[in-house]
């Protein structure tokens, strides 16, 4: 059985596939309350589990768990800014955009939180990563800094000493690196009428 299960790595696994590996006993649903009790498996929310590092010798990767749990769905915001390091601040959870409706899960590899976002405004600035032999999806930094300032309410950024003050002493954001983002991708995600004033003024920023 260990070795069955460690075929799954650290991509997140449904009930039905441990219940196709459990097919020759007479109650799967036990076994697979045992597993997790012993640590073989990791619940990550109803019906959905991950290997244990102490099975698959890999360590479950929350940005892959974030694409997995609630979808579709790609790691953004402060998650995604501090993966770039962007920002200093450490990240207690792991924050994502979805198609899907706003929701938040809590599990032993932490706190997952989703946030709505439109199909029009959703597709714009998608990453694939890779990490090993598996790929999940992040916001470009572009992308990761437009949702944090649409999602955050009361952010209104109506001059360009405004953005630089917002980011230079409320996100310390490096500042360095923000001069080399693209500006498209801010009047992209504006035309789509989220914040438009505040994202049109970022890229007139890195547009002087």
């Amino acid at each position: 059985m260990i070795s069955s299960l460690s075929q799954f790595k650290n991509i997140p696994i449904s009930y039905d596939e441990l219940a196709t590996l459990l097919k020759g006993y007479n109650a799967p649903k036990n076994k697979v309350q045992n597993m997790e009790r012993c640590g073989q498996i990791i619940r990550l929310k109803k019906g959905v589990y991950v290997v244990s590092e102490q099975v698959s010798g890999m360590m479950p990767l929350p940005e892959l768990v974030a694409n997995h749990l609630h979808g579709p769905s790609y790691v953004s915001m402060q998650t995604a800014l501090r993966f770039y390091g962007l920002i200093p601040e450490h990240v207690y959870s792991i924050k994502s955009m979805t198609l899907g409706r706003s929701c938040e899960f809590t599990n032993p590899l932490g706190r997952f939180s989703y946030i709505h976002a439109s199909s029009d405004y959703y597709s714009i600035g998608i990453a694939c990563h890779q990490s090993g032999e598996v790929y999940y999806q992040m916001a470009t930094p572009e992308k990761a800094l437009c949702d944090l300032i649409v999602t955050t309410s009361g952010i209104q950024l109506r001059s360009l000493s405004s953005v630089t003050e917002y980011l230079e002493q409320y996100l310390r954001f490096d500042m360095e690196a923000f001069r080399s983002m693209d500006a498209s991708v801010f009047e992209k995600c504006a035309a789509t009428g989220k914040k438009s004033h505040t994202l049109y003024n970022i890229s007139k920023l890195l547009r002087q």
